[in-house]
């Protein structure tokens, strides 16, 4: 039963690396402009199903369709971003009305250009196993948790070094004073849409890697990416991490103590638990008074 445990603790781990990368994307543009996007699940989805025409049509590893994935998915992410900057008034709620109906878009595109057949990788080397000790997992999660944890430190390095990175900063603290400072919010917000494409790129074809893919499997992508971005708070990349990790490990622990029917159950009610007693999140900011 220890063994058992601790195995489901690794898988755990190793799925919350996951997403943690299907996260970032959503939390790099809910932290710049308050806006959830709730199309960047099908965002994902949109990558995982050109890896997979990559690997099937071409027969190549699903790693060789990054640069394709990332043209077409940062060009669709740009085409949301030019359609919510286009709201005036009420920019949250209509905003969250839009994405939703752009997301809808997106899975009937899908249906109609791969069809309602579920899909998974053939590449033997992604589904190989990988021992490390008494821990067993595929190929592709190692791959795949050492590239999330790279991107989260090379975001985060953007984020606190880079021009662009600070001026993403600047207009999520205070749009006003930063147009007083220069900086141009439209293309600052732009930016973060095509950071979040690339990051977008990454957990789709991630997710092709060593799970299945179906149209429908969209909507669940954006609240579990939703979830976490609430459980690290506004703002906090090492928070998005620690959350997708506490998400993945209570995922993992439901399954192998009690039933996989509970498994997007258990990861509701953590959610709710931190929305009710931090509502910050773990890492978020408290609101300043004055």
């Amino acid at each position: 039963m220890t063994e058992l445990i601790l195995q489901a603790l690794y898988s755990g781990l190793l799925q919350g690396g996951s997403y943690a990368l299907i996260a970032l994307g959503l939390a790099l543009v809910f932290g710049t402009m308050k806006v959830i996007n709730l199309a960047h699940g099908e965002l994902v989805l949109l990558a995982a199903y050109i890896a997979y025409s990559v690997e099937s049509g071409l027969g190549w590893s699903p790693l060789l369709a990054i640069p394709l994935a990332m043209l077409v998915v940062c060009s669709t992410s740009v085409m949301v971003y030019l359609a919510v900057s286009r709201i005036q008034k009420d920019r949250e709620i209509n905003s969250l009305i839009l994405t939703y109906g752009l997301g809808v878009m997106l899975t009937n595109l899908i249906l109609l250009v791969w069809k309602a057949d579920v899909h998974s990788t053939s590449s033997s080397w992604m589904q190989d196993a990988f021992v490390l000790g008494p821990f067993f997992s595929m190929n592709s999660e190692i791959l795949f948790f050492g590239v999330s944890v790279l991107l989260m430190g090379g975001l985060w390095w953007w984020l606190a070094r880079s021009w662009y990175g600070r001026a993403v900063r600047a207009v999520s603290s205070n749009r006003d004073a930063a147009k007083l400072m220069g900086i141009n919010p439209r293309s600052t917000e732009l930016v973060s849409f095509v950071v979040a494409g690339i990051l977008a790129t990454f957990a789709g074809v991630a997710l092709f890697s060593y799970g299945v893919i179906s149209p429908s499997y969209g909507g669940v992508l954006t609240i579990k990416a939703f979830v976490i971005t609430v459980l690290a708070g506004i703002g906090s990349i090492p928070g998005v991490l620690v959350g997708a990790l506490l998400l993945g490990v209570a995922e993992a622990l439901t399954v192998t103590l009690a039933s996989s029917a509970l498994q997007d159950l258990v990861g509701m009610g953590l959610f709710l638990l931190v929305l009710f007693v931090m509502p910050n999140g773990l890492f978020g900011a408290k609101r300043r008074r004055g």
